[in-house]
């Protein structure tokens, strides 16, 4: 299917936001904390994947911002090429506060 560069905007946006939500965001850290363990080793702080199939299956991509990014686009594609009136909410919601991030950024930098 063919998307518009207005929509592969809007979902880039959307993408860039849940990927972050997910991998660094402290309102999702109770769901990292179930597939990654805290460890302190020399004063340095990381994380390493709880054990098991799935835990470990999940830790493993939520720790990777890459590859969070791949199946966050695909989840909001698929979401908006299958269920548009549904999804296009939590996509336009994710889009906005994505480019206000990448805005913010941009100020922090000038001032």
């Amino acid at each position: 299917m063919f998307i518009s560069l207005w929509e592969f905007t809007v979902l880039a946006f959307a993408a860039f936001r849940l990927t972050r939500l997910i991998v660094f965001d402290s309102i999702t850290e109770f769901f990292r904390q179930i597939f990654l363990e805290e460890v302190v080793e020399k004063g340095e702080m990381y994380y390493v994947t709880r054990p098991g199939l799935i835990r470990g299956f999940i830790g493993e991509l939520i720790s990777c911002y890459w590859c969070t990014g791949v199946w966050a686009s695909a989840l909001l594609y698929l979401s908006y090429l299958y269920f548009p009136m549904a999804a296009a909410p939590v996509i336009f919601i994710l889009a906005i506060a994505g480019a206000a991030a990448v805005i913010e950024s941009v100020i922090q930098r000038l001032i």
